[in-house]
């Protein structure tokens, strides 16, 4: 690993004015880059079922061998180190650690954690766990998946498995990671794993989700014989009215419901959106609560991972001017800004994510912020060393880091930053056609090569702390 490329000096941030304990940091997920989906005892999830649908991934992908993290660990975490971070934020392998999502512990699958987490402490890195990031084991897919209520309580079960065997040295646990895309585009839109389109089935999820997360978190919190920290994480954007009329303005309202509050109303205040509960009734649902769950869902909790990438605008008409679908259902279709996009074609809105920021600290108060996820994909061109001279991705970094600064001076309580990804990997419904890492991967041989971006960012760490 010889990086050829220097960062940009131009791109350089000014001297940022943040305290020695703001957290830096990069982020991945299991099935993104481990590998060995049929080693140790691990079973297959829902997306090692996913990808052998066809058509259901960009080149028929899967994540069989993906980074080969699974068996290059320890090369990976010394990669980290290099970069100067602080925090790494991995996911745990649910079908990994308990095979079939039920019973005992498989205990190959937890010494990979053990090790992985040994590692980087000895490293210096602090481990950051999210216990859940979509690799749900199939079989409890085939029992109902997440619109079943019993997932919630499998989810605990197994979050106890990781939390008795990490917790004397783990210090933060997010439950879940973005469950709108697990229950909006797994079980509604049917583009992630488990690949279902039922509104209803999306919706239960939804309420099964929060559900695990909360008794997840209880159980976690009455086992912890240290100080530690809980949270969840949820991918979060602006939405806005593409106009002024009346129209947009409720389809903007919609998104925002169904995209924020209908996850950190309950989380945090008890209770779902009043307006939201009302536009499901009209479409012949509900959330499916029972006594004591909001209670359960809305456990205390100290940190909100956010997950930012773009803002959107919002239409209550579609492309020939009906405000209502085939169904009789008001319309609500997204508009993309105006403006530079990434190769996922997703506008690039620093200046929404502070707004972002700001409103979560106003309408959430008390509830301390770290960005989990940041990051875009571009169309990288290695040279022959396999160096990258990204300075797309760079200017992107460079523009939401500084938007985060903007955010905590205008009072939103944001105490740390990850970059997604630390390294190219395996992106979901897209295969390996988009890379969103700071280092590159060369899929054939496995050889890890740091950014432009990757090398900036160790740069601007170390001109944050004052070096």
């Amino acid at each position: 690993m010889n990086p050829t490329v220097t960062p940009a000096p131009g791109l350089l941030l000014p001297a940022l004015d943040l305290p020695p304990s703001f957290k830096w940091g990069v982020a991945t997920s299991s099935y993104q880059i481990e590998g060995a989906v049929a080693e140790d005892g691990r079973t297959p999830s829902i997306w090692d079922t996913f990808c052998r649908v066809p058509g259901a991934v960009v080149g028929g992908d899967n994540g069989d061998v993906a980074c080969d993290h699974y068996h290059r660990m320890p090369q990976d975490v010394a990669l980290i180190k290099s970069l100067g971070v602080d925090t790494y934020r991995f996911s745990v392998a649910w079908p990994r650690v308990q095979p079939g999502g039920r019973g005992p512990a498989n205990p190959a699958g937890l010494a990979f954690y053990d090790r992985l987490t040994d590692e980087l402490l000895a490293a210096g890195i602090d481990p950051w766990v999210t216990l859940y990031h979509w690799d749900l084991p199939q079989e409890l897919e085939d029992a109902g998946g997440w619109p079943n209520r019993d997932t919630a309580y499998r989810f605990a079960d197994y979050a106890m498995l990781v939390f008795d065997r990490l917790g004397d040295r783990v210090r933060t646990w997010t439950t879940l990671n973005e469950p709108w895309c697990s229950a909006w585009l797994g079980y509604y839109v049917g583009v992630h794993a488990p690949g279902r389109k039922n509104f209803g089935d999306s919706i239960a999820a939804v309420h099964h989700l929060l559900l695990g997360h909360g008794l997840a978190t209880q159980r976690m919190r009455a086992a912890a014989t240290r100080e530690t920290t809980f949270g969840i994480t949820l991918n979060m954007g602006t939405a806005d009215p593409a106009t002024d009329t009346s129209a947009d303005r409720d389809a903007a309202r919609r998104a925002d419901g169904m995209g924020l509050r209908i996850y950190l109303d309950p989380l945090r205040k008890g209770e779902y959106p009043a307006d939201m509960v009302e536009d499901l009734a009209a479409r012949g649902t509900a959330f499916p609560v029972r006594d004591g769950d909001l209670a359960v869902i809305a456990t205390p909790f100290e940190v909100l991972g956010v997950n930012f990438y773009f803002g959107q605008d919002f239409s209550g008409t579609d492309e020939h001017g009906n405000t209502t679908d085939a169904d009789g259902l008001p319309v609500v279709r997204a508009v993309l800004p105006e403006g530079p996009r990434t190769a996922m074609d997703w506008p690039i809105t620093a200046d929404r994510f502070t707004r972002l920021l700001v409103r979560l600290s106003r309408d959430y108060p008390d509830l301390p912020m770290v960005i989990t996820e940041n990051g875009a994909a571009f169309d990288d061109i290695a040279d022959a060393d396999g160096a990258v001279a990204d300075a797309d991705r760079t200017a992107y970094l460079a523009e939401h880091i500084a938007a985060v600064v903007a955010a905590r001076e205008q009072g939103a309580d944001v105490r740390g930053y990850f970059a997604w990804s630390l390294m190219d990997n395996f992106e979901w419904a897209e295969g390996y056609a988009k890379r969103f890492g700071i280092v590159h991967v060369d899929y054939a041989t496995q050889v890890r090569t740091p950014k432009q971006s990757a090398l900036w960012y160790r740069d601007t760490i170390s001109r944050a702390r004052g070096n």
